[in-house]
């Protein structure tokens, strides 16, 4: 491994390092690094080749009950996967971090990079497996296949996990990496003119839905009800607006008053709100939902179709499927929040496709 693969997993630390021995988990660990990063040998070695897996932990997530959850989690962990694998441990430092872990970790040819807390943490953990508008490739030898990205589910919101009927138990997803079934799945890509791109694999979503999480972001410490906080503080103020929407390269076509805009790649968000009920992550496609001239009692009265995603038969909600859609604000103003993933990315206006096939993903 690079020097600045340590210099990565420290948290960016400004001391230039000597370089290292080397990304295995064969080769000696550096003691400066045992408090954030730390590598697991299994039993006697096989003929096989050791499969090297990187775990990358959010310790913070969930008010430090991620860390807490996975300290407890890594002897099974080392049971079950280690006389196959090199179980190479990271720990996040902030905001990116993972991002930056997980493209060292591709480039250096780990098998695959798991993702362990919210849907937070994989969000940055799918942005790393592109960089500069292309996927990260593998830069040390020939594989067999690419680097897979795998999911432990120990943070506030597991939205992504529901699409797949997992259930939020962190021994079932280790069956799931320990069996090593993969499946190539969809990612969608943010763009804007003259602006970076970024990725995302869950849902993105528009104006109202998008300040709630916004808002909701900051109220995490309260576990699931920090949705319901930022939807409420989100409706303060709140204004449904005319956009011009582009589908597929098409027309434009102006939707008047719209609430809300969520293009799935996946079915949930919210905290198990099923917004985008016939998408999935291998069909190829995004699903769009647009919500219209929706007022405040309308969520109150209508929440229970939103959470079940029987809202599609609601007035005022319609559904596209669509590879491609670009949305702008009719008064060119740059108010109209956007976020994906439950990250806020900024304001309109916003190109979004899908990248069909783009990862695959131990499921």
């Amino acid at each position: 491994m690079s020097s600045i693969f340590y210099q990565i997993a420290l948290g960016r630390v400004g001391v230039a390092m000597a370089k290292p021995s080397g990304f295995r988990a064969e080769q000696p660990l550096a003691p400066d690094l045992s408090a954030d990063r730390s590598i697991h040998r299994g039993g006697p070695s096989s003929t096989s080749p050791r499969r090297d897996i990187v775990f990358v932990v959010n310790p913070r997530g969930a008010n430090g009950r991620t860390g807490k959850e996975w300290k407890k989690l890594l002897p099974y962990l080392r049971s079950r996967l280690g006389r196959e694998c090199n179980i190479c441990e990271f720990f996040t430092s902030g905001p990116s971090h993972a991002i930056d872990i997980t493209r060292e970790a591709i480039r250096e040819g780990a098998d695959a990079v798991i993702a362990v807390g919210g849907d937070g943490t994989l969000h940055e953990v799918v942005n790393g497996f592109f960089w500069d508008g292309k996927p990260v490739a593998n830069n040390e030898r020939e594989v067999a296949h690419p680097t897979a990205l795998g999911l432990i589910p120990l943070g506030t919101g597991s939205d992504f996990a529901r699409t797949f009927g997992w259930k939020n138990d962190p021994h079932e997803a280790i069956e799931r990496i320990a069996k090593g079934l993969r499946s190539r799945i969809d990612v969608g890509v943010i763009s804007r003119e003259h602006g970076e791109l970024h990725y995302f694999i869950n849902v993105a979503d528009i104006h109202l839905s998008a300040k709630a999480g916004y808002y909701a972001s900051r109220y995490k410490r309260f576990g699931n009800l920090c949705y319901v906080i930022g939807a409420l503080q989100a409706f303060v103020g709140h204004h449904n607006e005319d956009l011009r929407i582009r589908v597929n390269e098409g027309e434009w076509e102006v939707y008047s008053q719209v609430t809300a805009i969520c293009i799935g790649n996946a079915k949930y968000f919210g905290g198990g709100m099923k917004i985008t009920p016939n998408a999935h992550p291998s069909n190829g496609n995004l699903e769009v939902v647009i919500l219209q001239d929706f007022k405040w009692y309308d969520f109150v009265l209508k929440l229970h179709k939103l959470y079940k995603g029987t809202h599609l038969s609601v007035e005022n909600v319609s559904s596209i499927s669509v590879q491609s859609i670009e949305v702008e604000h009719l008064s060119g103003g740059g108010s109209i929040y956007i976020q994906s993933d439950g990250e806020h990315l900024g304001f309109l206006p916003r190109k979004i496709c899908n990248l069909p096939a783009a990862i695959e993903m131990i499921c």
